[in-house]
């Protein structure tokens, strides 16, 4: 692996994270701005982000990799729901042929970022095997994610201490664990826990799912006869292209009526799980959310592995409250004592702004919480940054690609007009929202700390890929931006008075 001590002292653009968004940039500043010299910063020790860093059993996309995947090179997998070690090695492999892996450099975590306006560059502070040092750059983006890689989400639940067996977070999986002929209660109902019961399920033990609030899941088959028809029929380029349009788009169409017509679409969906656990304990209350469908994400179903293990009794799902964590397991709030040896608390994750990166700008301090989000993507008085965040309701690499497009085309307008910077303005004021429409509990907790949409354009996103797939080609890039050339004097006012409060 290349080491830290190997980095220059600067480069036009340094990308922060090496999992799917990252390669991504890479593959993007390559091909739209290849006079670019750019290096991709990873804090860990391998290629894969979120691919990387989750290794609990079963650990498998939420999205169909035919959208999941990066729109230049092909999935080629017979699995649309791909499991995780098969996502990391199609992002190594991807890496390699492109020549992207040559730009990373690993154990390097950004600490912090402070930007100039005199010299129209940032100087980046690294944590690296050898120590801390700085790298220069004429322009960062953030392809971090939003989760915090460090530490996971669990409540305070009572009389932890009181229990005997052993306690599992999955962001922190030991890889030692051995399931077979255990009793695990899987704290959670979102996409971890979905996959987690069929897993531990086939390797031996005796699950429980304990949710305290239902979600909505949708079984969908692994294997898309659509795809296979096509890859006997067409390059695999054009096959790629076409179901990746057809997925997006299905995507999206199931969305607009989930948020149209809420109730008609709840009710199919909570049909579909019933018409597949038949003879099973599960009742229509397990399977009921208290919100519509699409207020928090699906979850999918491949193959309806977890319908099978409910069906045969390997697995059971119980809704109700945590009372409190007893010596033999957990006591619910009706009472009933749940024995476990081990409890899995899939109780979702933390989100971090930025990964966590201490922003100043021209001295000031930038918090993330008070700025609006441009184009979904880049914040008002932060120039030359942006920061990816893919789609809540499709899969992240849509998003990101645009992100990543945008980000080139942005680079390439200052060149060609002779601008040193950028950045975003707010001319007039406007209600702020949170950037993820969503409440799921991770993101409730988490937004405060995020940027802001605002109520107008170009400062919220639509959630709609085909229509931001659009909007992104024909964007103007000079709409509520601020231009700077080089040698002028430029105060961002926006850094001393902050648009959101």
């Amino acid at each position: 692996m290349p080491l830290a001590a190997e980095l220059k002292d600067r480069y036009d653009v340094v990308v922060v994270g090496a999992g799917l968004s990252g390669i991504d940039a890479g593959y993007r500043l390559q091909t739209m701005c290849p006079d670019k010299d750019y290096v991709i910063l990873e804090g860990r020790e391998q290629i894969g982000g979120t691919w990387s860093l989750f290794k609990y059993p079963g650990v498998r996309s939420d999205s169909d990799m035919f959208t999941l995947g990066l729109p230049f090179e092909p999935w080629t997998g017979e699995k649309s729901i791909a499991d995780g070690a098969d996502i990391r090695d199609y992002l190594e492999r991807t890496a390699a042929k492109h020549g992207i892996g040559e730009r990373i450099t690993y154990r390097t975590k950004v600490t912090a970022a402070s930007w100039d306006s005199s010299s129209a560059e940032w100087t980046l502070t690294l944590s690296t095997a050898e120590g801390e040092r700085t790298v220069r750059a004429g322009f960062v983006y953030l392809c971090s994610g939003y989760y915090d890689y460090d530490q996971g989400y669990t409540p305070d639940f009572a009389g932890r201490d009181d229990f005997r067996g052993q306690v599992i977070h999955p962001q922190f999986w030991p890889d030692d664990f051995d399931a077979a002929g255990k009793k695990v209660v899987v704290i959670g109902s979102g996409a971890t826990a979905v996959t987690l019961v069929p897993a531990l399920a086939e390797c031996g033990a005796q699950v429980t799912m304990l949710q305290r609030t239902p979600s909505y899941v949708l079984g969908l088959p692994n294997h898309d006869p659509f795809a296979a028809f096509l890859r006997r029929t067409v390059s695999p380029d054009k096959a790629y292209t076409a179901i990746r349009m057809k997925n997006a788009v299905q995507a999206q169409a199931l969305y607009q009526a989930s948020r149209r017509a809420p109730k008609t679409v709840g009710n199919m969906l909570r049909k579909g799980v019933l018409s597949q656990v038949r003879g099973s304990s599960v009742t229509e209350k397990d399977f009921t959310p208290p919100y519509g469908p699409w207020d928090q994400r699906l979850c999918i179903v491949p193959d309806g592995d977890l319908f099978k293990t409910l069906r045969d009794g390997s697995a059971r799902v119980v809704t109700d409250t945590v009372d409190a964590f007893v010596p033999e397991g957990i006591r619910t709030g009706s009472g009933e004592v749940i024995a476990a040896d081990v409890i899995v608390t899939a109780t979702g994750l933390r989100m971090l702004a930025g990964g966590g990166i201490d922003l100043t700008v021209d001295g000031a301090k930038v918090e993330f919480g008070t700025r609006y989000v441009y184009r979904g993507l880049m914040m008002n008085g932060v120039p030359n940054a942006a920061m990816c965040v893919g789609y809540t309701n499709a899969s992240w690499t849509l998003r990101a690609d645009l992100s990543s497009q945008y980000v080139c085309t942005f680079l390439n307008h200052l060149q060609a007009q002779g601008y040193a910077f950028g950045y975003p303005h707010v001319a007039d004021p406007m209600a702020a929202r949170t950037a993820l429409d969503l409440n799921s509990g991770y993101v409730l907790r988490g937004m405060t700390d995020f940027p802001k949409q605002g109520d107008r354009a170009p400062w919220f996103l639509h959630q709609n890929y085909l229509r931001d797939r659009r909007d992104t080609k024909r964007a103007d890039l000079t709409k509520d931006m601020v231009f700077v050339r080089p040698g002028q004097a430029h105060d961002i006012e926006e850094i001393a008075a902050p648009a959101v409060v």
